[in-house]
């Protein structure tokens, strides 16, 4: 769902940065709040575990489309919503930055597509009212796939709103809506199952994760916060390693979302070029070893970004790993 430069004109470019960057200022104020001592580690494994996932484009069966995962409800029921957000924002800005994956001037459209979308509107709106703070298996599927099929298709509204308002190509605008919407609800239900799995699989081991998302964890020893931690850490970086390794011989070749839908109008899968960054060293992850570089700048970045937010609670979160 990446959106190219050619999408979007400068103004809605503008706007949408500028929304984008007032997102990520209230929702590092929101995170500051946090007082679980796993939550920086976390967020920097869920970065890294995110950029490799999205580099796996699966085949959607009968459409000669693919897509990938977005992560956000992933993220949010794992990280709480706006710490989620911060998360896939840094993912995709260096997508765009390293990889030149999605315009630079489309950067903004692309937070809010997949990070506002999914973490801030989908996971609150749909996620938590159905699964809450249960470890019901039944009804943390439900959640992930409907919050999942939401946060997706919101996001195929979202991009064809921006592209028309936009005005700089000959998309027609009820048969592009027509064509994201529907190949993103079935790219949004097989992230639905996946994100339902493995949110069953910690709901099983660790169910204490899914259940305290706001909270100080009062209820949890200090041995079991450090049990916590390296079980999450460690299960979702072995899980990202594979993932960023195993991208060039999986992923599937065929056009995403995005790209099949503009296919199926114009008869080509993009309009224009992007603005491809200066830091762009990797265009197109042309690399084997992509996913893991990538993976380990998105982590640094997040480090960063957290050094910033916690300040000092910061060498205290990894004293335990």
């Amino acid at each position: 769902m990446h959106m190219a430069d050619a999408l979007v004109s400068p103004a809605v470019a503008g706007v949408a940065g500028v929304a984008a960057a007032a997102l990520i200022g209230i929702s590092s104020k929101k995170v500051k709040e946090i007082t679980r001592d796993d939550i920086v580690p976390l967020m920097g494994v869920m970065g890294a575990f995110i950029f490799a996932a999205q580099m796996i484009n699966f085949t959607i069966p009968g459409t000669g489309s693919s897509g990938h995962i977005i992560g956000g409800i992933l993220l949010a029921a794992l990280l709480g919503p706006w710490a989620a957000y911060i998360t896939l924002t840094s993912v995709l800005i260096i997508q765009c930055l390293i990889f030149a994956d999605g315009g630079l001037l489309a950067l903004g459209c692309n937070i809010l597509n997949m990070a506002a979308m999914s973490c801030l509107v989908a996971y609150p709106l749909i996620y938590r009212p159905i699964a809450g703070n249960s470890t019901v298996k039944w009804r943390i599927a439900l959640a992930s796939i409907l919050a999942s099929i939401v946060g997706l298709e919101l996001g195929a509204v979202m991009v064809t709103i921006e592209t028309n308002l936009s005005g700089i190509t000959a998309l027609p605008a009820l048969d592009f809506l027509a064509l994201m919407t529907s190949i993103h609800l079935a790219i949004g239900l097989c992230e639905g199952v996946a994100t339902a799995l493995l949110l069953c699989f910690v709901a099983t081991y660790k169910p204490d994760l899914l259940n305290s998302r706001s909270a100080n964890q009062a209820d949890a020893t200090a041995t079991d916060k450090v049990h916590n931690k390296k079980f999450v850490i460690w299960f979702f970086a072995v899980l990202a390693l594979i993932f960023a390794l195993a991208f060039t011989w999986i992923a599937s070749s065929n056009p995403d979302g995005l790209e099949w839908s503009i296919e199926r109008i114009t008869g080509n899968t993009e309009i224009g070029e992007s603005i491809v960054p200066s830091t762009a060293i990797m265009p197109d992850y042309d690399s084997t070893f992509a996913g893991v570089i990538g993976g380990f700048i998105v982590m640094v970045l997040l480090w960063a970004i957290c050094r910033i937010i916690f300040r000092k609670r910061l060498s205290k979160n990894y004293q335990d790993l």
